[in-house]
């Protein structure tokens, strides 16, 4: 705990003084009688200001939970924080979409107005937005919607180097990848885990395709066919999960970012979420979604504002303007694989059963 010093002013803590004499707008500096200050501008430039100080706390917070799981062992007594903070981003993302209604108030010939003085400036060069994507998992090399010469060509060669640099950093995906590779339970003496949930799986399919026969004779053979070919591909994702060659496929292809055993053990802490030692992880995983879904949102919104706006114009910084931000949002997903794991779930009445030794591990006791 820290103690006062001495007398505090606000004006002076919040160096409001400098804080609010950094928006100048272009329009006003290039104002004459036929092109007076575009009103708006200033607009324009409180809410992105406002982004890029969401932003450094989102940062803030992310390099906290980053430091955490930099450690060779996470301890039980972090996830209090990790959880803490990664639930606070999602907070500042439900702001962030606040912004966009307000900048909405802005009409798209008020925009162009000023828009002409902008270019090439663009969205494309906030270095901490980038800096966000890239500590959460989403590298310049897996975007994509966008050329990397042309994303990176728009920022200075400071900002450039600063971001390929972080590039070759651990991001929270990789280190939340190797967490779970760490995670026990699953394979313990005697007890292998997934031999038991193979067996569900194959028991629950076998259930299936004995309703599908049952009711063929109601069925045309087209009908038939494809509810066959549809249980044969069920069958092959389960098959997935445990087929080395074919994650390392779907690695490859980019349906996949996770390691095998990341994966597994992910599905493992959803299945058994209600098991105490796993419920704080479940809420870890639950929340990264969150963000990436919010995210995602964000981008849409942002997309439609655009196209809002601009209709189909070039964006300022060369981009396809609307048209690339949707295909932005469509893609640049960074915890696909936990929104994925709900393929592989089963009803908890058909869970395996856990060795005494392993619940009481997964159970608090004294």
């Amino acid at each position: 705990m820290h103690k006062n010093q001495g007398p505090v002013y606000y004006n002076d803590y919040l160096k409001l003084e400098t804080f609010l004499d950094c928006q100048h707008p272009l329009s006003l500096k290039h104002a004459s009688d036929e092109a007076p200050e575009a009103h708006d501008e200033t607009l324009f430039i409180v809410v992105h200001q406002s982004y890029e100080l969401w932003f450094k706390q989102i940062l803030h917070d992310l390099n906290s939970v980053l430091k955490i799981f930099s450690k060779p062992q996470v301890a039980d007594g972090d996830f209090g924080f990790i959880n803490q903070r990664l639930h606070r981003i999602t907070k500042i993302q439900d702001m962030l979409l606040t912004h966009l209604g307000i900048m909405e108030t802005m009409t798209p010939m008020d925009f162009l107005e000023f828009r002409s003085l902008l270019v090439p400036a663009s969205g494309f060069q906030s270095t901490q937005f980038r800096e966000i994507e890239i500590k959460l998992g989403l590298n310049t090399n897996n975007r994509e919607s966008v050329d990397r010469e042309f994303f990176m060509g728009r920022l200075t060669a400071k900002d450039r180097d600063k971001l390929t640099a972080l590039e070759n950093t651990p991001s929270l995906l990789r280190l939340v990848e190797a967490w779970l590779e760490r995670t026990p339970f699953t394979v313990t003496g005697q007890f292998n885990f997934w031999d038991e949930y193979k067996k569900s799986i194959a028991a629950l399919l076998a259930e299936d395709e004995a309703t599908i026969r049952a009711n063929m004779a109601n069925l045309a053979e087209t009908e038939k066919a494809g509810q066959l070919e549809n249980l044969k591909t069920t069958q092959n994702t389960f098959n997935s999960l445990f087929d080395v060659e074919m994650h390392k496929k779907l690695v490859e292809s980019g349906q996949r970012k996770l390691s095998q055993k990341a994966i597994l053990n992910a599905l493992f802490i959803m299945m058994y979420r209600d098991e105490p030692m796993l419920t704080m992880p479940f809420q870890m995983m639950t929340t990264m979604m969150d963000i990436d879904e919010n995210f995602t949102t964000w981008r849409q919104r942002h997309a439609l504002m655009a196209q809002r706006m601009l209709g189909s114009k070039i964006g300022t910084g060369g981009s396809s303007g609307h048209a690339y931000l949707k295909r932005a949002a469509e893609t640049n997903r960074v915890f696909l694989d936990f929104f994925n794991l709900s393929t592989f779930l089963i009803p908890r009445s058909r869970l395996p059963k856990i060795p005494a030794e392993v619940r009481k591990q997964l159970n608090f006791h004294s």
